[in-house]
């Protein structure tokens, strides 16, 4: 495999060899995972999608362990277990669920490992017990705070100056904290809020040493490659960094930072005051999955992706193009692990160049152009299976054909709509035989395709 990754902490592109001297076909990925305070937007499902084609294409050529942590600890979590009046595990058992069920859909497949912060508590007592006799942290009033000026690299993952960064956060400079940018590893806990016993008193951890802890302790004090949004770039990744760093002696926590950009809607960031915040399991309902799915890898993972009506609907209409070139070819069933065939090599140099997923969709047109195209129902077939290969690694064309057609708007309509787009496609490349071809199919089955400027429409003589 010639894997290359644009590595966030040396802004280059980089080529990808594992750190494993003992076994170098063995790889750790850690990606941050959610917060169970409340239902995922859209743009909490870009990550574990991004990720999710990595670790598929990691494991055709290595021994992955994927983990991605739970954050069932948290402030956020303890508003909303008051707003709503429900135990803590009450509350986050139900988010996790629903965390669960929207990656369900979406077909993402679970991590290798998914810790839990409340599973990690004596491991994250460990840590920040090794960075207090190391020097790097300090007690004051029931907390412990990392000292950032103990690690003179603080700033280099996200570029930041340690100075500027101090200048201009919004931080609240608390009595106990030694500089306004200390960070804090353990805080008390009142009586009624989550807590456990520690050599500090009753607390909770901070967010951030939970996923160093978690990653130490599930894939080892130095990892292949870290992951996550861009948003999670500062303070929580360079909090990580600085921490693990100390806490590991040195030792360099992770050889790859990978962050994907966000999501916008319409060009604006998503936000509750602009009231464009949607829930992934509302667009999942409208859409289905793997049209969502597909319109997330549309972008390449580093930069924004906006989010728009119109990206949805061209989503779909190229799956129905994808699904409608397996049905012609005699392709079918339930996709429930990767084909045998080989994926189109252009797809594999595409995702192979730092994962660049339009390219890898590029490719698996020209795919569906070679497949329309083909008359030897032999070539035609493998040229199919060639297309669900390399789908397969984007986590696409999982569902029998059949079903597609029927499932998507629920009638035979949705299937005609598609063949029409799919004619309407054919004509745009001079593609007239196959153009043709669909149009007998139609007027077989008693529907007319009138042409008109805006496009075809249809409609039925029986």
């Amino acid at each position: 495999m010639a894997l290359a990754l644009h590595n966030t902490l040396t802004r280059e592109r980089e080529p990808f060899v594992p750190a494993n001297p003992a076994d170098p076909k063995l790889v750790t990925m850690y990606v941050c995972g959610p917060t169970v305070y409340n239902y995922a937007h859209i743009g909490n499902m870009r990550p574990p999608v991004v990720f999710d084609v990595l670790a598929r294409l990691l494991r055709r050529s290595y021994t992955l362990t994927y983990a991605r942590n739970v954050t069932d600890v948290d402030d956020k979590i303890n508003d909303a277990v008051k707003k709503e009046g429900v135990p803590i595990g009450v509350l986050t058992a139900r988010y996790l669920a629903a965390y669960h069920e929207d990656l369900r859909v979406l077909g993402v497949a679970p991590p290798d490992v998914e810790p839990r912060v409340t599973d990690n508590i004596p491991s994250i007592v460990g840590f920040i017990e090794r960075l207090i006799d190391a020097g790097y942290a300090y007690v004051a009033e029931g907390h412990v705070l990392f000292a950032v000026s103990s690690f003179k690299a603080y700033g280099h993952l996200s570029g930041r100056d340690p100075e500027d960064m101090l200048a201009g956060a919004r931080v609240v400079v608390a009595p106990y904290k030694r500089e306004p940018g200390d960070f804090v590893l353990w805080k008390p806990s009142d009586p009624e809020i989550v807590g456990w016993e520690s050599p500090w008193g009753r607390g909770r951890p901070g967010w951030h040493i939970e996923c160093s802890a978690m990653a130490a302790a599930h894939l080892g004090e130095t990892i292949d490659i870290h992951g996550g949004g861009v948003d999670l770039l500062f303070p929580h990744h360079e909090n990580e960094l600085a921490q693990s760093t100390c806490g590991h002696g040195g030792k360099t926590f992770a050889r790859y930072w990978l962050h994907n950009g966000l999501i916008q809607f319409d060009g604006e960031k998503m936000s509750k005051s602009l009231g464009n915040v949607r829930l992934a399991r509302d667009l999942l309902a409208e859409h289905g999955g793997e049209t969502v799915r597909l319109a997330l890898l549309t972008a390449h993972y580093r930069q924004p992706l906006d989010w728009t009506d119109q990206l949805v609907v061209e989503s779909k209409q190229k799956l129905d193009r994808m699904y409608g070139a397996l049905r012609d070819a005699g392709v079918g069933g339930e996709l429930t692990h990767a084909p045998a065939a080989p994926p189109p090599a252009g797809l594999l140099a595409a995702l192979e160049d730092e994962i660049n997923t339009p390219e890898a969709i590029a490719e698996l047109f020209n795919v569906v152009r070679a497949t329309n195209r083909a008359t030897e129902p032999l070539e035609k077939r493998a040229l199919a299976e060639s297309l669900r290969a390399g789908a397969w690694l984007l986590g696409l064309l999982t569902q029998d054909p059949a079903r597609w057609f029927a499932a998507v708007g629920g009638s035979d309509d949705a299937e005609v709509d598609s063949l029409v787009k799919q004619r309407d496609a054919f004509r745009k490349e001079r593609n007239f035989a196959e153009a043709d071809r669909i149009r007998r199919e139609l007027t077989e089955r008693g529907i007319v395709i009138e042409d008109a400027a805006g496009g075809a429409r249809w409609r039925r003589l029986r």
